[in-house]
């Protein structure tokens, strides 16, 4: 295997990742702690003094990775027994074994960015989990509900365009079954947007119409390959004999709006006969603040179903029904809270790499999804994104994120460094978006 380079990390002061850890981290357990504070009633009416001891100690273990954190401390082996624990303490001791550090432990500063931010949110659900009986709670729901909340109008605008669409359909010619395509694949693009991770849990819902926004958003689509996944998706449409299915998957990342952006595409992408199936990849446990778990995956739908707007519950109608049929399927695999590189699935969760080899096309949502599939290194701008992906191929496949950590391959030659020297946050602030594909053109 080709020598990949070294791994982002808090070592380089100034660095994305070092303000990470520095900053945004102990921001988002703050409001954790909040979080907890806040529902100390809910937990005494529901627990009596049983729920109230468990949000003390639930909120004492949280004070300790705040501090363990802050003070860059060893990073420990998980205790609580959980479905992932073993491959997560494995990994650790692999971490440690690659350190020249004098006492051979991994540090918050000096271990890969990817690693320390995905196990401070497995610890903040060890936190919860050894604190029955409130072990059920999810610490980020309130902040991704509010989002959807805040984001209504928006969703019925979209909601509106989705069903007049689908009422001319079958009128379209190609090329404007095409340009629609384009325009939902955009929508789903920005609505990317929408995370809370990156706010540090603050409000970050979409209040304005994206759709008459998208011919002023283009120049900032740094990549834009579109038509491979027209190509690829309409080629099956023409060829697929009656019988057969197109099974399109999208590993989601945020609940709330982009979700609702990435269902919509969904409902198109059935609706124009472009697949027959659409598989959606969700995480197990609540991650990276606003990732989309089965509860908000079920409630969004229920949420849309109930609006107050004809078109609007049309839609959630209309999704419910997809569910029922099997024509939209929702799964999850601990494998997407591991720290793991994609490229590692293989040998980790070969269940799951057979799996994502049935698509047709998989579409990976969001920035953590694009650090996994690069491993989150100091790559070239310039470098091919399937060199990156570091053999990593299971089926043709496509990023679609805005940019918001200091990683983009593919570039042209030049053109991350262009970039770099008129905005320097251009790679940081999700004003850049991305459409990279990789598989047959």
């Amino acid at each position: 295997m080709a020598v990949v380079p070294a791994s982002l990390s808090g070592q380089d002061v100034g660095s994305f990742a070092y303000l990470t850890i520095k900053d945004r981290i102990p921001q988002i357990l703050t409001k954790v702690i909040d979080t907890l504070h806040r529902h100390k009633s809910e937990f005494f009416e529901k627990h009596g003094e049983e729920g109230v001891e468990a949000e003390k100690k639930a909120i004492s273990l949280l004070s300790k990775l705040r501090n363990e954190l802050q003070t860059d401390k060893p990073i420990i082996p998980l205790v609580e027994k959980f479905v992932d624990t073993d491959i997560w303490n494995q990994y650790l001791e692999y971490q440690q074994s690659l350190l020249n550090e004098s006492d051979g432990k991994s540090r918050w500063f000096y271990s890969p960015w990817l690693f320390v931010e995905c196990y401070m949110y497995r610890r903040i659900h060890e936190a919860i989990i050894q604190s029955p009986p409130i072990d059920y709670f999810d610490v980020f729901k309130e902040s991704k509900e509010q989002n959807f909340y805040e984001s209504q109008e928006s969703v019925i605008a979209l909601c509106t365009h989705l069903q007049q669409l689908i009422k001319t359909i079958e009128d379209l010619d190609e090329n404007q079954l095409k340009d629609e395509f384009f325009k939902l694949l955009q929508i789903s693009l920005w609505g990317n947007k929408c995370d809370l991770s990156l706010s540090g849990g603050e409000s970050s819902s979409q209040k304005t119409d994206v759709l008459n926004s998208l011919e002023d958003l283009k120049p900032f689509i740094l990549l834009n390959d579109m038509e491979h996944l027209w190509s690829l998706l309409s080629n099956c449409k023409k060829t697929r004999e009656k019988a057969s299915v197109t099974r399109v998957y999208i590993v989601l990342d945020n609940s709330g709006f982009e979700l609702v952006t990435d269902l919509i595409l969904a409902n198109f992408l059935l609706s124009s006969e472009l697949a027959t199936e659409v598989h959606f990849y969700g995480k197990t446990i609540p991650w990276f603040v606003s990732d989309t778990t089965i509860h908000d995956f079920n409630w969004l739908i229920e949420q849309v179903k109930h609006g107050n707007h004809k078109w609007m519950s049309k839609c959630g109608a209309d999704w419910e029904e997809y569910v029922k049929m099997g024509k939209w399927v929702y799964h999850d695999h601990l494998f997407w809270t591991l720290p793991h590189e994609y490229c590692a699935m293989p040998q980790v969760a070969p269940d799951l790499y057979a799996e994502l080899q049935k698509a047709h096309l998989i579409l990976f949502k969001g920035d953590l999804n694009y650090r996994k599939l690069t491993g989150d290194r100091k790559w070239e701008f310039s470098v091919p994104f399937h060199q990156a992906l570091n053999g990593f191929h299971p089926a043709p496949l496509c990023t679609i994120r805005t940019l918001k950590a200091e990683i983009q391959v593919g570039l042209k030659p030049g053109q991350g460094e262009q970039l770099m020297a008129s905005e320097p946050c251009w790679w940081t602030s999700g004003k850049y978006g991305i459409f990279q594909y990789d598989g047959p053109l």
